[in-house]
């Protein structure tokens, strides 16, 4: 039900032609606690978060936003699954530019977006040769930060971090159900005529 109510908001409120991708760690226990744990044996896996500098064991998130923030697609996977692999999953109804950062460099993926009638830009390694205008990659970028938003508000107010289910069946709905509260109050703020983004401003209303 709440992947049918999801599919109908997209289809009103989701259309665009410019989307961000990224992904978030989502740890079911400690790391040290990682080979006594005994929820999602089967399912978890281990990996490297850059941003805390850190190893976890887990699942790990990934979203498409649209410009204005409203996330259009969602799925998880294992923490060691590559996020290119999972890509092509979340991107299915989408076409025009989607920006991503370097860990979706990938010449296949690129090609295989092209015939999507999907543009991927990412900054390029140091040794690459970059002959894109610096001011639009800049903009790009700068936009992209959007997508970070929309984690932090999950991750902060919403809480999708903490692994409360003990099975994939409950976390699965655990997590749809948040997507799904950010994505209402996206809408809900766009309706009052608030910054999409400005969650407390439907606190104050």
């Amino acid at each position: 039900v709440n992947q049918q109510i999801m599919s109908q908001l997209k289809s009103v409120f989701g259309l665009d032609n410019i989307h961000f991708i990224d992904g978030f760690p989502i740890p079911v226990c400690r790391y040290a606690r990682a080979k006594k744990h005994k929820n999602f044996k089967e399912s978890a896996g281990f990996s490297y978060c850059a941003a805390k500098q850190e190893k976890y064991y887990g699942f790990k998130g990934h979203i498409v936003i649209n410009f204005s923030g409203m996330i259009t697609g969602y799925t998880f996977a294992p923490a060691h699954c590559d996020e290119r692999d999972v890509a092509p999953e979340i991107t299915q109804d989408i076409q025009g530019l989607l920006g991503g950062d370097k860990g979706y460099l990938r010449p296949e993926l690129k090609h295989y977006f092209k015939y999507q009638d999907i543009d991927l830009q990412t900054p390029y390694r140091k040794n690459m040769t970059d002959s894109r205008s610096k001011e639009a990659m800049a903009r790009l970028m700068n936009a992209r930060r959007k997508i970070e938003t929309v984690i932090g508000q999950l991750t902060e107010r919403f809480h999708i971090q903490k692994v409360r289910a003990k099975d994939l069946w409950h976390l699965t709905h655990r997590i749809t159900r948040k997507i799904l509260s950010h994505t209402i109050a996206v809408i809900l703020n766009t309706r009052l005529g608030n910054p999409p983004l400005q969650l407390e401003s439907l606190i104050q209303s």
